[in-house]
């Protein structure tokens, strides 16, 4: 039996490398994200090659109201959610005064309080029925102090891995599964959407960076085994560890230079 799997932020990058991998896995997918013809484009690739049953929901997660339309769209297409994946990004590299108050809003709202509603919106279910899984995607930036210029991300993205851990602990048991996966560096077209590509790009060394594809597979492994966080990458780890182990101040400086290597500060 295929289980049904929903894909925020699908259209492309980590997204799009979960969709083909849960489909090579043998689930159905349910792909939402803003832009409507690269998750068409995406579910007729995966039945293509997988046989995957995909239903495509253009949604605007930016929106308060998204979560609950998602949840009643998929509720009249007599359709189960059986796995979540809280993917959806945004980003803003202008500087917290220079951004305006409505683009803050709606990356707390994308980013935050959307994977929280989506959570609670359709782990009952999966508890109910004794099976399913979380994916929550934050970012090593969520394991290290918080970078100027994109002021806000580092911390929702630990707030994500935090609730993550919580969730994880509080499913044992029931069939559920939670983890948070932490890319570091990864090669997608988040960084072209956000503006910031030329200087990541300058920025770090090729070894530095790594495959959606590899990411994507790794996540849905460490889900399946129940593991409550996985960072992908060595040197992603070691740079996680460094974080937490050097005293506050130079952790602080350290990110403060890679702000610097990025022009935001």
């Amino acid at each position: 039996m295929r289980r049904t799997v929903l894909i925020t932020g699908a259209s492309a990058g980590i997204g799009a490398a979960l969709a083909r991998t849960y489909a090579g896995r043998g689930w159905n997918l349910i792909l939402t994200a803003r832009r409507e013809a690269p998750l068409n484009a995406l579910a007729e690739a995966a039945a293509a090659a997988y046989g995957a049953a995909t239903v495509v929901i253009p949604e605007d997660l930016a929106d308060p109201a998204a979560p609950e339309r998602l949840v009643a769209d998929i509720a009249a297409g007599g359709l189960v959610v059986d796995g979540l994946v809280n993917n959806a990004g945004f980003s803003r590299v202008t500087g917290f005064l220079d951004t305006d108050l409505s683009a803050h809003r709606a990356m707390i709202q994308v980013m935050l309080t959307a994977p929280v509603e989506l959570s609670r919106l359709f782990l009952p279910g999966m508890v109910e029925r004794r099976f399913g899984r979380v994916l929550n995607v934050a970012s090593l930036a969520g394991q290290m102090p918080a970078t100027g210029g994109d002021t806000l991300y580092g911390p929702i993205k630990s707030f994500l891995i935090k609730a993550s851990q919580g969730l994880h602990l509080e499913t044992q048991g029931t069939g559920v599964h939670v983890t948070v996966l932490n890319p570091g560096y990864t090669l997608t077209e988040f960084h072209d959407v956000n503006g910031s590509r030329e200087q990541v790009s300058s920025a770090y060394p090729a070894w530095m960076w790594m495959d959606a594809a590899r990411v994507a597979r790794i996540g849905y492994d460490a889900c399946e085994a129940n593991r409550p966080s996985v960072t992908p990458g060595v040197m992603n780890n070691v740079m996680a560890g460094l974080a937490r182990f050097l005293p506050d101040g130079l952790a602080l400086r350290m990110v403060a230079n890679h702000a610097k290597r990025l022009e935001r500060i």
